[in-house]
């Protein structure tokens, strides 16, 4: 069964990168995915796959029913891209001015769409259903995850896979990892309002900006002096706005950043730890402030019995040659809901670009992939859906 699958997949190649590279050029952002999901009802409506559109949003699902009873399998790729000008010298280079596919949505939803097509020509020698999720809107939170679910994407679904195209490692890599493998990913802004004023008369107003500066420096000694040094944090002030004239001090300061964790425990603690520095400089500099911390995505935290399944399916695939536990990335990833509620597991196949010692980095202007790892991810799982039947 798994070497006609995999014959279909290797046949069906060409079309794999040629659907990659059309979604390349032509990137929606998050909640804007109109013509990428039309896209994706077109292909399964040609191809007489039952299809359901507007899922919690832009989401979609598909469904093959195999002609045996068995598991309810569900398979999941995003397909939203970023605001970024794509700067790479590609005939797929980015369509759309200030949007680009920076982190391999393109290739996921490629992926899935041909690894649909292959198990619905073996439906007939197939146990249980498969359940293909192509999700919106993964990269700004609060993200197409949780609507989906909320709208009955994981009813009746068993089990549940998904992988990230991982550019920063070679192609042939399967990397992997049992509990925590993806951080929760939140957000925080903060306004310090001072008293502005005549930039050669600093006695007379409250200066913003050295709050602020102040502030940025305090919130550094949370992770560093108030966490447990064993567990995992990060706290990153990314924006810092103050813009007035050269002799003018400002009134304003807003502060934006993210912090990223594994322990539900540390991140309430950060959260509040936050509130209380943040109270405590601004009241010492006779300032006042505004805190807002949204809560993004939760970590995504696989499961033990599915991650060694998935390790035990990687083995069959010959293209695999390195199948490794990874550290804990602190990237975020709303694919945290489903395991939430489901049991499987998320994992990372390498797809460093050939010829380069380090690719660029995900969410980079020249971010590309190297395109033979989407063959891998297909057949990886799709061994997975096929033989859990057999668990």
């Amino acid at each position: 069964m798994l070497n006609k699958l995999f014959t279909k997949l290797e046949s069906y190649y060409d079309e794999m990168v040629s659907i990659r590279r059309y979604l390349h050029q032509h990137p929606e952002l998050s909640f804007q995915e109109y013509k990428t999901a039309k896209f994706i009802q077109s292909y399964y409506k040609k191809l007489n796959i039952e299809v359901r559109g507007n899922i919690g949003g832009n989401g979609i699902i598909a469904k093959v029913y195999g002609q045996k009873p068995g598991k309810t399998v569900a398979l999941r790729a995003d397909f939203d891209a970023l605001p970024i000008q794509d700067e790479k010298d590609t005939p797929y280079q980015s369509l759309v001015p200030g949007v680009m596919h920076a982190c391999g949505h393109d290739g996921h939803t490629a992926t899935l769409l041909v690894l649909a097509k292959a198990l619905n020509e073996l439906r007939h020698e197939l146990e249980g259903t498969y359940v293909f999720i192509h999700q919106h809107a993964e990269e700004y939170a609060p993200g197409g995850a949780a609507p989906m679910i909320e709208d009955g994407c994981l009813e009746g679904v068993d089990v549940i896979f998904g992988t990230h195209l991982w550019a920063s490692e070679p192609t042939g890599t399967i990397q992997y990892r049992t509990g925590p493998i993806m951080a929760a990913a939140d957000r925080f802004e903060i306004e310090i309002q001072g008293k502005g004023g005549h930039g050669a008369q600093p006695h007379t107003t409250i200066d913003s900006i050295v709050t602020a500066s102040q502030l940025v420096l305090n919130l550094q000694q949370i992770v560093s002096r108030k966490v447990n040094p064993v567990e995992a944090a990060v706290v990153t002030v990314a924006s810092f706005t103050a813009e007035n004239a050269f002799n003018v001090i400002a009134e304003k300061a807003k502060l934006v950043g993210t912090v990223r964790t594994f322990n539900e425990d540390v991140r309430k603690f950060i959260e509040a730890e936050m509130e209380r520095i943040i109270h405590g400089t601004c009241y010492t500099a006779n300032s006042s402030y505004k805190y807002d911390f949204v809560r993004g995505y939760p970590a995504v935290v696989n499961h033990a019995k599915e991650t060694d399944f998935l390790i035990s399916c990687a083995k069959i695939i010959a293209e695999v040659k390195t199948i490794e536990e990874t550290e804990p990335q602190m990237g975020g990833e709303d694919f945290a809901y489903y395991l939430q509620k489901i049991p499987g597991t998320f994992f990372f196949t390498g797809a460093k670009p050939e010829g380069v010692h380090t690719g660029y980095p995900h969410h980079h202007p020249k971010f590309d992939i190297d395109e033979k790892a989407m063959l891998i991810a297909a057949k990886t799982l799709g061994t997975a859906a096929v033989q859990i039947h057999n668990e």
